[in-house]
């Protein structure tokens, strides 16, 4: 089975190498658990070996997406320049335009610009298009089989509930994703501290770590420490 690394070598040693090929893996996790970071390392990864990338923003501008990257060292400019990377923006406001490009122009723009790797960012805001759960669940799958016929391997960030921060707003994504990766805070009883702890919930056909191990967003990215255990 070939593996597609994370770009975030903790991670990337909890998944057992890395993310199966063609797979596609939602990250879950609240505000400010570091969602967008994860998935614009892993778009860099992609890049730095040479594999063409889109990464798809619901949420902010494609120049907030650069600015982002580039407070991380990250010059996304570069990778536009030489046709490796498109970063689309998708308008949540526009939902009749948006669902269309998403349903009929999507999947052929991920055939013929022969993308490697894939990020949306986020699946939520997608899904909240659709006000019937019926609705959502068809659209949804459709969207997945659609990006899985591309051959691609994608990276979809997802809400949580906030009185369940390991399920996500609709309750669908982590269903139907081949892969988990859990983000949270962890606040102990009597600790003035926060954590921020990643957990590996599942990948299909992959044997993985199932254990939260802490992680930091520094200046570098997403580091995950392997080594140390969550208090």
């Amino acid at each position: 089975m070939e593996l597609v690394g994370t770009g975030v070598e903790g991670l990337d040693e909890m998944l057992g190498g890395g993310l199966p090929r063609n797979h596609i893996v939602t990250v879950l996790g609240a505000f400010g658990t570091g969602k967008t970071t994860l998935s614009l390392q892993f778009i860099m990864e992609g890049l730095t070996k040479g594999e063409k990338c889109i990464f798809i923003t619901l949420e902010e501008t494609v120049e907030s997406i650069k600015m982002n990257a580039q407070s991380f060292g990250w010059d996304l400019q570069k990778y536009q320049d030489d046709e490796t990377l498109a970063i689309v923006k998708l308008e949540p406001a526009d939902v009749k335009t948006t669902l269309t490009r998403v349903k009929s122009e999507l999947p052929e723009f991920i055939s013929k610009f022969k993308a490697d790797r894939l990020a949306i960012d986020s699946i939520s805001l997608l899904n909240m298009m659709f006000p019937d759960e019926v609705e959502r669940r068809t659209h949804l799958f459709e969207l997945y089989q659609q990006i899985k016929a591309t051959g691609t391997t994608a990276l979809l960030t997802a809400e949580a509930k906030d009185d369940n921060p390991r399920s996500s707003r609709d309750g669908l994504v982590e269903y139907v994703s081949d892969g988990v990766i859990l983000l949270l805070f962890n606040e102990p009883e009597g600790s003035k501290e926060t954590q921020l702890v990643i957990q590996v919930v599942k990948v299909r056909r992959r044997k993985h770590l199932r254990q939260k191990k802490p992680y930091l967003i520094t200046s570098h990215g997403i580091e995950v420490h392997t080594e140390a255990d969550v208090f």
